[in-house]
């Protein structure tokens, strides 16, 4: 029972940072229908604007959530407006496109910052460890897995019961129509962007402080996050965040009797098969005909 614990606290802490990745991922591929491959470098900004608030001026991780999720949304509002704009309905000039954009970004951090490892302090009193189910947990592994709730519930509020969710899910649902009646497609499309975009930084943010940062730290996490989206359905929170705990929980589980290496092997295996009798992953929309 300890060890089953054990194991089912570490996958949730695995979830809680694929969830926080993958949700902006979702987000933009259901509204815009843009594959980013740029979404693992907006992650590495998230934790590399992290690292300068911190050593530059002294900001905590807690103080720098909204300017880390207010910057990097800026940065994905004018890489909207100045190109993903004028690239849509062609899927592989996207993705091109946005794939371009993630070597560009790395390529500009190695430049400006350097290419040596960085590393971010976890907060004093995030450090200790408290007893969970009597297991010891960090303190701060508590805190992402709270946070990204957080952020889930947050996105789909906004989604669902404000009135720029309403414009939000008539556009993704018909373009043309929603123009009709006077909604602005092209600013839903950027606030999306710049929203989906915002909530990868705050993933590479939180990640940061558990693992080193480096130019290339996001192309460890785009991969993940795809097998997320695709497995849970493109166009659905609830499968974002269905399919994070299934391959978390999974991904902790098959480690601890193998090795991490094996672990995502046999995980990719079980979403191929998954996806041989579910190919539009497992929570789609019934649209009514």
């Amino acid at each position: 029972m300890s060890f089953f614990l054990s194991e089912i606290i570490s996958g949730l802490s695995m979830t809680s940072i694929l969830l926080m990745i993958s949700l902006g991922l979702a987000i933009i591929y259901g509204t815009t229908g843009v594959i980013n491959m740029a979404h693992g470098e907006f992650v590495m900004i998230g934790a590399y604007t992290s690292w300068i608030l911190q050593t530059k001026f002294g900001m905590g991780l807690i103080a720098s959530i909204i300017p880390i999720f207010l910057i990097t949304a800026l940065m994905g509002f004018l890489i909207e407006r100045l190109i993903i704009r004028h690239l849509y309905n062609r899927l592989l000039d996207t993705i091109l496109a946005t794939w371009g954009i993630g070597v560009l970004l790395q390529q500009i951090v190695r430049l400006t910052i350097g290419s040596e490892l960085k590393y971010l302090k976890i907060p004093t009193y995030m450090a200790e460890s408290t007893t969970l189910f009597g297991q010891e947990v960090s303190i701060y592994r508590i805190f992402i897995f709270l946070f990204a709730v957080a952020i889930f519930f947050l996105a789909w509020f906004i989604i669902y019961r404000t009135s720029f969710g309403m414009r939000l899910r008539a556009v993704t649902q018909n373009k043309d129509m929603a123009s009709s009646f006077g909604i602005n497609s092209g600013m839903v499309y950027s606030s999306t962007f710049a929203f989906g975009t915002g909530v990868a930084a705050l993933a590479g943010a939180f990640v940061a402080p558990l693992k080193s940062i480096s130019p290339d730290m996001g192309t460890n996490y785009i991969i993940d996050a795809f097998m997320v989206v695709v497995l849970g359905g493109v166009e659905s929170l609830i499968g974002t965040a269905a399919s994070s705990l299934i391959i978390g929980e999974s991904s902790s589980f098959l480690a601890s009797f193998s090795n991490d290496t094996l672990a995502k092997a046999l995980v990719l295996i079980m979403i191929i098969v998954i996806l041989r009798f579910k190919p539009q992953g497992l929570f789609t929309k019934k649209i009514r005909s």
